[in-house]
């Protein structure tokens, strides 16, 4: 790896690019650390305290680098421009215009990313002016006022677009996608608060003796819980396809094989968002509301609050993490569902002359993708909840709070960290170079 990454810095293409995607994560966290004026900036933090330990506000202050708590500039980070991808991937599903557009080449894809754009903005205008609206009469601003307004809403959405903005500048002239960059240099900035969480929670004060052996088991559960989710991330089920040999002009095409790569882990993190996000709505709005605990609602809050699972005094409130278990299964399988299409694989296959082995072309084709893709995503949807799982416990049992590089931040931190090696490994193999992911 020292070598690899020796060789990377000696090609000025790749080290220019290398040391431009640094210089935008120096700017990243800059602006994550100033303060919007006239803004009480921990408010939030004192206002959502109890909320902060489950797992939907974790996972988002973990995208904000802690920028949301804070309330800076950055206070809403680039998760405007994910809920906006999200919407607009999901449309063109919907939409036929859409659809069409998307199969347009790179024409259609840079409109599409242009509408991604425009819904990013139009989020973060609406998700700023709520806030400011909303809270600001209460503590959020020192003046509330129509000027102390249009600063807090000028400033996180321009801190958004900008964020947007520097994402695509990396992809353009940095290493690897961008955005992914960001949000993984957003996570990877609460990994000192969270190594000192560990510190004080489970090496503090025990001896020696007793500090290296507790170390050495924090370390091991944490390699085997990265090793398992690299796994999760590169784990494929390769579907043989046969090309039949054909006639064009005077010479024989074709009779050429390959494989269909489906993916274990098809759904990504999404399933494990939309979970956690649906779980979070009660425990939020029970907490702005001073719901009373020792009624049926607010037990049935306190159930929705990750920070309660698996704590020896509430065992009532797993309730809530069976119910998290179960949608996240059922996401998984709602959104391969609308991501993949069977059938108009198994049609293009189809049209290209192209058969799995054994299997007919057409629907039987189509049916025989279904059958494999209910195993896969049901081993993928075990496989993230065995990842969300292993911080839950270590809450539960033993207090630690929410660490933001577990969970779903560490299928995004293995995720981001291949993808970026990856396309630093292909720009130095273009050169030669033996690359990282070959060492």
């Amino acid at each position: 790896m020292i070598k690899s990454i020796i060789n990377a810095f000696k090609i000025k293409e790749v080290r220019d690019k290398i040391l431009y995607t640094l210089l935008m994560l120096v700017i990243i966290r800059f602006g994550s650390v100033l303060p919007i004026p006239g803004v009480n900036t921990t408010y939030f933090a004192e206002l959502l305290g109890s909320v902060a330990d489950t797992d939907a506000f974790g996972w988002f202050n973990a995208m904000t680098g802690g920028s949301f708590t804070d309330l800076s500039v950055f206070a809403l980070s680039i998760t405007p421009y994910i809920t906006s991808s999200i919407i607009i991937q999901l449309l063109t599903i919907a939409i036929p215009a859409l659809e069409r557009l998307q199969k347009e080449g790179d024409d259609g894809r840079r409109k599409i990313a242009e509408y991604t754009r425009y819904v990013t903005v139009a989020l973060a205008l609406i998700e700023s002016t709520a806030m400011a609206v909303g809270f600001g009469g209460s503590g959020l601003l020192y003046n509330y006022n129509f000027w102390s307004v249009i600063v807090c809403v000028v400033a996180m959405t321009a801190g958004s677009a900008l964020l947007m903005w520097i994402g695509e500048c990396i992809t353009e002239k940095g290493v690897g996608n961008g955005i992914s960059v960001v949000l993984l240099f957003n996570i990877l900035a609460s990994l000192p608060d969270d190594l000192t969480t560990i510190y004080a929670t489970f090496l503090k004060n025990k001896t020696l003796a007793v500090g290296i052996v507790l170390g050495a088991i924090i370390i091991a559960v944490i390699i085997g819980l990265v090793v398992f989710t690299v796994l999760l991330n590169e784990a494929v089920r390769n579907i043989p396809v046969q090309y039949s040999r054909k006639m064009q002009g005077r010479h024989m095409v074709g009779g050429s094989s390959s494989n269909i790569p489906l993916k274990v882990n098809t759904a990504s993190v999404i399933p494990v968002i939309f979970a956690s996000s649906i779980l979070s709505i009660p425990v939020i709005i029970g907490q702005l509301t001073k719901v009373d605990y020792s009624t049926f609602i607010g037990k049935v809050v306190l159930c929705c609050n990750s920070g309660n699972w698996c704590r020896p005094e509430l065992p009532w409130a797993n309730i809530g993490l069976v119910v998290y278990i179960v949608m996240i299964i059922l996401f998984a399988y709602f959104y391969t569902d609308i991501t993949f299409n069977p059938l108009e694989v198994a049609n293009n296959m189809k049209k290209n002359g192209g058969f799995i082995p054994g299997i007919r072309p057409g629907k039987p084709t189509s049916d025989y993708l279904q059958h494999i893709l209910k195993y896969i995503i049901f081993i993928g949807a075990v496989g993230l909840v065995i990842v969300c799982l292993v911080p839950i416990l270590c809450s539960g049992l033993f207090g630690i709070g929410r660490l933001s590089f577990m969970g779903t931040s560490l299928i995004i931190i293995v995720g981001v960290v291949l993808e970026t090696l990856s396309a630093i490994e292909s720009m130095m193999l273009v050169r030669n170079y033996k690359g990282f992911l070959n060492d």
